[in-house]
């Protein structure tokens, strides 16, 4: 399936660390009654997505709250341990969840795959944002290879 605005929210299992280790969560309970804002990016600790994406949306993370965003959700093709590491290093928790997406479920049913094998990276996720409303994807913004800026928070605010 490829995301397209005004369609469901594909079902994926992803993984968030818990106290006990990591924990399968699946994007129906992380959508179902919510409007939830989602970014992903294609690396923990890279270099956009730690100087920039990130970092934005835990700056705005209370403004995107208060235009009626219940939860925002940081998804990587990163184990939750990795995710969990690199939320605390940025200051995320109680801001911005961390969500792995370590098998690319989410990744590949989104249709934002894409091949970094030739950099050492395996599969990864374009940079994209989306606010998903009830499991219905409301807004979708997939960021142009090698680009940043309209998957950033500063963007989504003014979508909001």
């Amino acid at each position: 399936m490829t995301v397209s605005q005004g369609g469901p929210a594909p079902e994926a299992t992803v993984h968030e660390l818990g106290d006990a280790g990591p924990k399968a969560v699946t994007t129906k309970e992380l959508f179902a009654g919510r409007k939830v804002a989602v970014f992903g990016l294609p690396g923990a600790f890279t270099r956009t997505c730690s100087s920039k994406h990130l970092p934005g949306f835990v700056q705005h993370a209370a403004a995107l709250k208060a235009k009626g965003i219940d939860d925002i959700l940081c998804v990587s093709v990163n184990d939750a341990f990795v995710m969990d590491a690199w939320g605390k290093e940025h200051g995320a928790p109680g801001k911005v969840r961390m969500i792995g997406d370590g098998n690319a479920d989410l990744t590949k049913a989104l249709g934002v795959d894409r091949d970094a094998s030739a950099n050492g990276m395996g599969v990864r996720s374009k940079r994209y944002s989306m606010i998903v409303d009830n499991g219905v994807v409301k807004v979708f913004n997939l960021e142009p290879t090698g680009e940043y800026g309209i998957s950033s928070a500063e963007h989504m605010l003014t979508q909001l």
